[in-house]
C-alpha cells in the first residue's frame, strides 16, 4: 500500500515542482527516479536485514521495517522540493527489508501441502494494498479541492498529498501493533522453549535439540557463496525477471494513463487513474482468493507460471493500440475502456506469477534454516530489477515520446523483446517441486 499510493499522483506531483521547465515529455524521468529510489536502497540493504534475521529473529526486523515505512510516508508527505522527496524514499529503501522476511515468516509456518495456499494468500493481501493504495491515493490528494470545508486550512494548500500518506502511515502504525500482539517468533533457535517431557528427571531429547540449535546457528552462518547453485539461481532469476517487467508495467501504465493526449496518452486525472488502478488490484486479489490454489492443483506449479508469464505481451500490446484508438477518435471512450479491461484480464492470470515464483524459491532452499539468506538473495536481485524497472521504462517511454522512436511506442516494443527473454528464463524451472519438508 506505501509503495502503490503515490502512483496516482507522482506524475502530477513531480508536474508542480516545476523541475520539469514545463516539458511534459521530461515527466517520465524524474517520476522513474522517485519510483525507483527505493529499491535502489532497499538493494543494498535487504540481504544484510534478512541475515540479521537469521540470527536475532523476524519478528524484530519485521518491526524496524513497518516503523521505518511509517516515518519515511510521513516524510513524503512533508516534501515540497525534489530532493526532499529523494531522502523520504531512500530511508524507506534504507530501513525496510520486510518483503523477504515475510516470506521466510511464512516458509516457516507452512509444509509442502499448504505452501502454495500460504503464499496466494500473502498475494491476496498484496493485492489488497494495490487495490487501495492507488484508490486511497487518487482520492484523497489534494483533499483541499475536493473537500474545501473540511481541508480549507492553509497547512493543505501547502503539502496537497500529506493526508494519502497520513492515512498510509496510521494504516502500518496498526499493522506494528498487530505484529507486536499477535505474531509469535517463527525462527527456531529464537522461539521460547517449550517444556519437555522427563523421565525420571532426565529431560528427554534435551542433547538432540541443542545439537539442532547448534546446526541452526552454524547454517545461519554460512558464506552466501556457498548458497549460489543453479537449483537457487534458476528460481532467484526468475523471480528478478518478473519483479522487473511487473513493476515496468506498474509504472508505464499510470503515466500513460496521464500523459496527455496528444502525446499518443489517455490524458486522465489522478482520481481516474487510482481508480482504474485500484480495480487492477481488486479484480486480481480476487482472482487468487477464488482460482489460484485450484488452478496449481490442476496444472502445476511450472506450467501456471509459463503460462501466466506468456499474459505479459498481450497486456503490453494494449498500450500501442489504445494509443491508435486515442489518436483515430480522439477522445477516450468506449473502446479505450474496452482495451483496459482486456489488459485487467490478462493481469490477473499475470499475477499468478508471483505466487508460483515463491513456492520455487522456497523448495530450492537446501534447508529451513538458511530460508532468510535465500529470500534475501531473492529480495535483492528483485529490488535491483525494481530498481531498474521504473527508471527504464519511463525513460525510454519519454524518450519515445519525445523522439517519436516507433511512432512513440519503442519502450513497448522493449518490454515484449524483454518478454520473450522470461519466458526462455521460466522453461528452465524444474518440472517438480522439491519436498523440504523436514
Amino acid at each position: 500500500m506505501a509503495s502503490m499510493t503515490i502512483f496516482p499522483y507522482i506524475n502530477e506531483l513531480i508536474r508542480e515542482l516545476g523541475i520539469t521547465g514545463g516539458d511534459e515529455a521530461a515527466v517520465g524521468y524524474y517520476a522513474g527516479i522517485i519510483e525507483s529510489l527505493f529499491f535502489v536502497m532497499q538493494a543494498l540493504t535487504v540481504l544484510k536485514w534478512n541475515r540479521l534475521s537469521d540470527r536475532i529473529g523476524r519478528k524484530p526486523v519485521l518491526s524496524i521495517g513497518l516503523l521505518g515505512a511509517c516515518a519515511s510516508m510521513l516524510c513524503f508527505g512533508l516534501s515540497t522540493t525534489f530532493w526532499s522527496l529523494v531522502v523520504s524514499r531512500c530511508m524507506c529503501g534504507v530501513l525496510n527489508g520486510n518483503i523477504g522476511i515475510l516470506k521466510t515468516t511464512i516458509a516457516e509456518l507452512t509444509d509442502s501441502t499448504n505452501m502454495a495456499q500460504a503464499f496466494a494468500l500473502a498475494q491476496v493481501f498484496w493485492k489488497i494494498g494495490t487495490f487501495v493504495g492507488p484508490l486511497m491515493g487518487g482520492m484523497l490528494a489534494r483533499p483541499q479541492d475536493s473537500w474545501p470545508g473540511l481541508f480549507g486550512h492553509s497547512f493543505w494548500s501547502r503539502y496537497p498529498y500529506f493526508l494519502p500518506c497520513a492515512v498510509v502511515a496510521f494504516l502500518i502504525v496498526l499493522a506494528y501493533l498487530m505484529l507486536l500482539f499477535f505474531l509469535e517468533e517463527t525462527l527456531s533457535t529464537k522461539r521460547r522453549p517449550k517444556l519437555i517431557s522427563t523421565t525420571l528427571g532426565v529431560p528427554r531429547g534435551a542433547d538432540v535439540e541443542d545439537r539442532e540449535v547448534l546446526a541452526q546457528k552454524s547454517m545461519a552462518d554460512m558464506p552466501i557463496r556457498s548458497l549460489l547453485t543453479p537449483t537457487v539461481i534458476i528460481p532467484i532469476a526468475n523471480f528478478t525477471m518478473l519483479a522487473f517487467l511487473d513493476l515496468a508495467l506498474r509504472t508505464v501504465m499510470p503515466l500513460f494513463f496521464s500523459t496527455p493526449m496528444y502525446l499518443s496518452g489517455l490524458g486522465l486525472a489522478p482520481s481516474s487513474i487510482g481508480s482504474w488502478m485500484a480495480l487492477f488490484g481488486f479484480v486480481e486479489g480476487v482472482f487468487q482468493v477464488l482460482f489460484f490454489a485450484k488452478i496449481v492443483d490442476w496444472l502445476g506449479p511450472k506450467r501456471l507460471f509459463c503460462v501466466s508469464v506468456s499474459c505479459f505481451v498481450p497486456i503490453v500490446l494494449a498500450f500501442p493500440i489504445m494509443s491508435w484508438l486515442v489518436h483515430a477518435r480522439g477522445m477516450v471512450d468506449h473502446a479505450i475502456a474496452f482495451a483496459i479491461l482486456g489488459q485487467l484480464f490478462f493481469s490477473s492470470i499475470w499475477s499468478m506469477a508471483f505466487g508460483t515464483v515463491f513456492v520455487f524459491i522456497t523448495a530450492s532452499a537446501p534447508a529451513k534454516n538458511v530460508l532468510g539468506a535465500i529470500n534475501g538473495l531473492g529480495q535483492t536481485s528483485s529490488s535491483v530489477a525494481r530498481a531498474v524497472g521504473p527508471a527504464l521504462a519511463t525513460s525510454l517511454f519519454a524518450l519515445s515520446k519525445e523522439h517519436n522512436l516507433l511512432n512513440g511506442n519503442a519502450v513497448f516494443f522493449v518490454l515484449i523483446v524483454l518478454a520473450g527473454v522470461f519466458r526462455w528464463l521460466a522453461s528452465q524451472l524444474p518440472d517438480e517441486i522439491q519436498d523440504r519438508d523436514e
